[in-house]
C-alpha cells in the first residue's frame, strides 16, 4: 500500500518509520534539533509553502532516513492509512 504525503510525494506505507504531529513534537529541543539537522544534510523534502503539520519519518533504501514535511494533519494521514488498509487500495490518495 502506498500513501500521499503531499504534493506530488507518494511512499510505500512500510517505508514509513514515524508520523509526528509537529504542534506537539517541535515543542521537544531534541526534535527541534533533529530537523534542522535533516535539513542541512539534505534529507528534508517540504511538501508545502504554507504552514506545515506534520512530519514523517521514511526510510530511504540509500542511508539516512528521510523527512517528509507535510502541510496534512497527523491524522490526515492515519485515516488515509486505515482507509487503504480497510479499503483494500494500493494507492489511498
Amino acid at each position: 500500500m502506498y500513501i500521499h504525503l503531499g504534493k506530488s510525494a507518494v511512499v510505500p506505507y512500510s517505508d514509513i518509520l514515524g508520523i509526528f504531529d509537529l504542534d506537539n513534537a517541535s515543542w521537544a529541543f531534541k526534535t527541534r534539533e533533529f530537523l534542522e539537522r535533516a535539513e542541512r544534510e539534505g534529507r528534508a523534502i517540504w511538501l508545502t509553502e504554507d504552514l506545515p503539520r506534520s512530519f514523517i519519518l521514511a526510510d530511504s533504501r540509500w542511508g539516512e532516513p528521510v523527512v517528509y514535511i507535510s502541510p496534512l494533519s497527523s491524522t490526515a494521514l492515519r485515516g488515509r492509512i486505515e482507509g487503504g488498509a480497510l479499503s483494500g487500495n494500493s494507492l489511498n490518495l
